[in-house]
């Protein structure tokens, strides 16, 4: 069956590239209703906008929204992660700013939230998305894959030259809460070369090493408290692969691979499996493949501490 939160749960903090504060509160919907967020700080023209991935306008720091007026959401894959992870289909999310807040940088503050307000079952089916021809797309030496599986597979490769980093990959089925007990705690990363430079286009301005992203320097890990996990890095990058898969419009059934890819590569991506003949068919999901799809038998005990 179909899902949606229980009661409104509201999260507040600043945006990781604007800086600008933001509250964001996710609210149950009717079946069939998917997720869409309505930008309450606007009060004139078209405020909704879907997290689907035909409505991404495509960049590579974070996942970008966009409706037919124009009006953008960004950095939402954190959040589309965590709806995805603990198998919420239906959610109106209301935002009074340009941006979700970064949080501690990972999608477990959201995942706690969701978790300790419940999850409401709703009397529709779910249909999965069946992947059934193998698509690849690439950019230079990155590339990014979906194939047919049974159930939702990722895949994940990176490779940096900075040592505290190195060569990362790690592979998860994504079912009975391994997207909480495995990923949901990981943030976002980066070089401090790049938070200077970012900081010097006046991006960056919401981040506080240590508080919501990890930075490396070389051979060191200079945010207080170290890493959560000891390949962090990959581990998010399986968190935002899977927040944008989630703008997929439905639960995939597909085994996906990322080498070294990025937002703007996995919606490329879904763009091909969409356009490519007799790559996907709507599945209704019985109780066999329900059990396969992530957020299924999710338990309160199994979400980090750290959130």
């Amino acid at each position: 069956m179909q899902t949606t939160v229980k009661t409104a749960i509201s999260f507040s903090g600043h945006g990781l590239h604007s800086g600008k504060p933001a509250t964001v509160t996710v609210r149950p919907a009717a079946a069939h209703h998917g997720i869409w967020f309505k930008r309450t700080d606007i009060h004139l023209g078209d405020t909704m906008i879907p997290a689907r991935w035909d409505a991404v306008n495509r960049s590579p720091l974070c996942t970008k929204l966009e409706n037919p007026a124009g009006l953008q959401i960004s950095t939402v894959e954190h959040l589309m992660a965590a709806l995805a992870g603990c198998g919420i289909h239906n959610a109106l999310i209301e935002i009074d700013g340009p941006e979700v807040p970064i949080l501690d940088g990972s999608a477990a503050p959201f995942v706690r939230g969701i978790m300790a307000r419940g999850v409401r079952m709703q009397a529709a089916p779910v249909m999965a998305i069946e992947v059934l021809k193998e698509v690849t797309v690439r950019d230079g030496d990155a590339t990014a894959t979906l194939a047919p599986s049974d159930t939702l597979r990722i895949d994940f490769e990176i490779d940096f030259v900075d040592a505290a980093i190195g060569h990362q990959q790690k592979t998860l089925v994504m079912n009975n809460g391994t997207f909480a007990r495995e990923l949901c705690d990981s943030r976002t990363f980066c070089r401090q070369a790049d938070v200077e430079a970012m900081q010097a286009n006046g991006l960056a301005l919401g981040g506080a090493p240590g508080v919501n992203a990890v930075v490396f320097d070389g051979d060191k890990v200079l945010s207080p408290g170290g890493l959560r996990h000891a390949d962090e890095p990959v581990r998010h990058k399986m968190l935002d692969a899977l927040g944008d898969l989630a703008l997929a419009g439905a639960p995939i059934l597909g085994h996906y691979t990322g080498i070294r890819a990025g937002h703007s590569l996995t919606n490329t991506l879904l763009r091909k499996l969409f356009a490519t003949p007799g790559a996907v068919r709507m599945t209704e999901c019985d109780s066999y493949i329900a059990a396969r799809l992530p957020g299924h038998g999710l338990a309160w005990t199994e979400i980090p501490a750290v959130a």
